[in-house]
């Protein structure tokens, strides 16, 4: 959707300042700097807060003693392998929480940068500029950009595939082509909602490259790449996405956070889901409703002008952009085929970080929707920014964590009491999240079950402790389920051995209950370390807590 060169079909742009009037003297400079701000607003949680327990299982699926290891302890996690083989290797250098983040946070950072470059290929400076601003400062992907997770290194991947497309289109050339193809690849093996990701782009790629005749080089390149990446996502979804269909770990998922995320047949109208769902995408990615609320709407203006403008590109110029029409459709596809997947009950929709690949399309299209709005850039600017300053300092809904309670410095607190408090030869009871952090935290290596089958409860040594967790199935204590947890442990536990309860992660909903059930077995009064982590000594048959040892 560049600006017609002279004699050609006018096409209309939704923001007509110049860079210049953003920028000042230096154009590149705003964008640069912004990227550079983005970095720090992804270092900066980094550095400050201890793993959630998510990231602390990829840690421990990374650190086996060979790559076969780490390869098959890769597929017993939900997701295609790429992260854990890197962070296999990375691990080797150093394995501190911003060490383990740091491949995130540039992923994350790099994601911006492809995705402004690409939005000014398609649009102009200053609608680029707009959805940079969106794109570095949206709060989820902030979070998702500091955490050892998959969805910085798909963003960014996703970010790339954008970009390099466009470049090979406009260019007519088969190496960027190429080039596209490989970063679709990293996408495919890195998360599988880039299935649908990819499944819109090829239809979008294909439809600019017509007639095919004309640029038979470029698409036979496009073909041999599609190929390989229908390889890819055949040999997985054949492999082992089976495999987890026999653990029950997707379904467990589907029933339980992600439930209100997935269609359910006589629940709910089909079309009201997809308009709630969608806009808690858009919720999510702005971590506030009324501004997530507003953005949609944008969003879905910025389709309308592109619709409306119904332009057929720049032909004649050096380097042609695709048609309004076109980029409408590359906008909303990735979204009709997430609706489509969700009403089958396939894959979330919803506030989810697994919505996260929606993240470049809906953030293109807010700006659009924004760009075509009659202000100056300028003043557009200072209300996006303003926006999302209230959107980080007063996130609504709240995150499931807090970063006061997330705090490095709570979980070296606790970690200080645990050795200095708990004698020697004391036994630890964990749900499976919290034995992830106790063995990173405490322990300095893994004490949970990964490779199935796993056992209700199994016991792993922690230095002069000794560990009993729970399998994944139980992934974290409830006032409901933890009685019967202790009744079985007490038949596994040495005579006259201490048992102490660590609790910690994603447990501020279900502390409170859980709490007052403690009560009946010896712990009136556990140590809480924040809101997300709890330590107190159990009454059992093997060892009986005084008031002295619970009150603390």
């Amino acid at each position: 959707m560049k600006a017609p060169a002279a004699g050609s079909n006018p096409k209309p742009t939704p923001d007509s300042e110049s860079a210049g009037n953003i920028a000042g003297a230096s154009p590149a400079l705003w964008p640069a700097l912004i990227v550079l701000a983005g970095f720090i607003a992804r270092i900066v949680p980094a550095s400050r807060l201890f793993l959630n327990p998510d990231e602390a299982l990829h840690n421990l699926l990374a650190s086996q003693s060979s790559f076969a290891q780490a390869w098959a302890a890769a597929l017993t996690n939900a997701h295609p392998p790429l992260l854990i083989v890197f962070l296999y290797y990375w691990r080797s250098l150093g394995t501190s929480e911003v060490w383990l983040r740091l491949p995130s946070v540039i992923a994350g950072t790099a994601a911006c940068w492809f995705f402004y470059e690409w939005l000014r290929l398609v649009t102009d400076r200053s609608t680029a500029f707009l959805g940079l601003l969106l794109f570095s400062f949206s709060p989820s992907l902030i979070l998702l950009s500091a955490e050892v997770r998959q969805y910085a290194l798909l963003l960014c991947f996703e970010a790339g595939c954008l970009y390099l497309s466009e470049r090979a289109l406009q260019k007519n050339s088969p190496a960027l082509m190429a080039a596209f193809s490989f970063s679709l690849y990293g996408a495919l093996l890195t998360h599988y909602s880039a299935l649908m990701f990819a499944f819109a782009v090829g239809i979008y790629v294909l439809i600019r490259q017509y007639p095919f005749k004309w640029r038979s080089g470029l698409f036979w390149t496009w073909v041999a790449g599609q190929t390989g990446g229908a390889a890819i996502a055949a040999y997985f979804l054949v492999t082992h996405v089976p495999r987890l269909r026999e653990t029950g770990m997707v379904r467990a998922d589907l029933e339980s956070y992600l439930r209100k995320s997935i269609y359910h047949a006589g629940e709910r109208n089909p079309a009201a889901f997809v308009a709630a769902q969608t806009l808690r995408v858009f919720t999510y990615l702005f971590s506030h409703g009324l501004i997530g609320g507003l953005l949609l709407l944008a969003f879905l203006g910025g389709i309308f002008w592109l619709l409306r403008t119904n332009a057929a590109g720049s032909q004649g110029q050096s380097r042609p952009g695709p048609s309004s029409r076109a980029v409408a459709l590359l906008l909303a596809l990735p979204f009709i085929v997430n609706w489509a997947v969700s009403l089958g009950g396939l894959y979330p929709l919803g506030a989810t970080r697994h919505s996260a690949f929606l993240a470049p399309f809906a953030i293109a299209g807010a700006c659009l929707g924004i760009a075509s709005f009659p202000a100056r850039t300028s003043v557009k600017t200072v209300v996006l920014v303003l926006a999302l300053g209230v959107c980080n300092l007063f996130p609504a809904p709240p995150p499931p964590i807090r970063a006061r309670d997330q705090s490095s410095a709570r979980m070296k607190s606790a970690v200080i009491y645990l050795r200095s408090s708990v004698p020697a030869g004391s036994v630890f009871l964990t749900d499976y999240e919290s034995g992830l952090l106790l063995g990173y935290y405490l322990c300095g290596h893994g004490v949970v079950q990964i490779f199935p089958p796993q056992q209700s409860l199994a016991s792993a040594p922690c230095g002069e402790y000794t560990v009993l967790a729970t399998s994944f199935r139980d992934w974290k204590f409830t006032a409901d389920n933890f009685p019967a947890q202790l009744a079985g442990a007490s038949g596994a536990l040495p005579s006259g051995k201490e048992v102490w309860l660590f609790y910690a992660g994603w447990i501020n909903d279900s502390a409170p209950a859980l709490k007052r059930e403690l009560a009946r077995f010896g712990c009136p009064a556990p140590q809480a370390f924040g809101e997300d982590i709890l330590v107190c000594r159990l009454a059992t048959p093997a060892g009986e807590a005084t008031p002295a040892q619970t009150t603390q």
